[in-house]
């Protein structure tokens, strides 16, 4: 019973993970619109507000910076990655499109993960690995996408790599360092890192209502509530089950813009919504052992 219900919660994490990292696309395209930012200063932002809420929260609850040598370079790691991840997506992005860089960054981390950590993989995580990328595909797919710009591709993969990289060093646990004090320190490291980079976009903020609420959000809900409940599911999940909740984010960002702006999904969209549904289920179900 015990072990059932640690995986509960563990797997409850990781969804609860994914579907915020969902609202975060729309909040982060919707303050690019509003405040005139470069992906990249919105990325700096991201980070920065994210790791100072997160921060602000551990310090409320008697928490203290990290002291010993192991933990500051495990932060100065993550935040590394966190830079990594976020300015090669939206690099991706800018190469190709939304569709090829996200559908290559979610579908190419659980391959790499799997790859890195599971000398023989589960049949069920085989399963459930070419389950999502069908899914992904399917959700994805549009004819029309320049799919030969190669640049975009490989910006992409590296993005996939630095999210790998990202869930296999943190489920490592470091003696002083819980989930919520590593994405609060790793997320203001990361911010500081990418910022030097986005200050050459342009990163002035309009002090407007709009514009404030929606950088609040991006930074506090998608980014240091997501990042804390995904770093504490991988605390007892193993990575590959990790990064396979990841592409709840596409998911959720695609159902959102159907719900709430309009956009028409077509049949072989919602198709791959429901083969990402399956295949995510029968990794919850029968998940590689940790």
């Amino acid at each position: 019973m015990t072990t059932l219900s640690t995986r509960a919660r563990s797997s409850a994490a990781l969804v609860l993970a994914g579907v915020l990292w969902g609202t975060g696309g729309l909040a982060g395209s919707l303050l690019g619109q509003l405040a005139g930012l470069h992906p990249l200063a919105v990325a700096a932002y991201r980070l920065l507000v994210g790791g100072g809420v997160a921060t602000l929260f551990v310090l409320l609850k008697g928490g203290t910076f990290p002291r010993t040598a192991e933990a500051a370079k495990r932060l100065l790691a993550v935040g590394a990655l966190f830079a990594l991840f976020q300015a090669s997506y939206f690099a991706a992005v800018a190469l190709s499109s939304v569709s090829i860089a996200t559908m290559t960054t979610i579908g190419a981390a659980p391959v790499v993960v799997t790859l890195a950590s599971v000398r023989r993989p589960h049949r069920w995580t085989v399963v459930s690995l070419a389950g999502t990328l069908a899914g992904l595909v399917l959700l994805r797919w549009s004819p029309d996408e320049p799919a030969h710009l190669l640049g975009g591709l490989g910006f992409a993969l590296l993005a996939a790599a630095g999210f790998a990289t990202l869930t296999l060093l943190t489920a490592k646990p470091v003696d002083g360092l819980d989930p919520l004090a590593t994405t609060a320190f790793g997320c203001l490291t990361g911010g500081l890192l990418l910022t030097p980079v986005a200050s050459w976009t342009g990163m002035a903020l309009p002090l407007h209502a709009d514009v404030l609420a929606t950088v609040c959000y991006l930074g506090a809900v998608p980014t240091a509530l997501a990042y804390a409940a995904y770093l504490r599911g991988l605390a007892t999940a193993h990575p590959v089950l990790g990064a396979l909740s990841a592409v709840l984010e596409p998911l959720t960002a695609a159902v959102l813009s159907a719900a709430l702006f309009g956009e028409r999904l077509g049949g072989t969209a919602w198709c791959g919504a429901a083969v990402l549904v399956v295949a995510l289920a029968v990794g919850y179900w029968r998940p590689e052992p940790r």
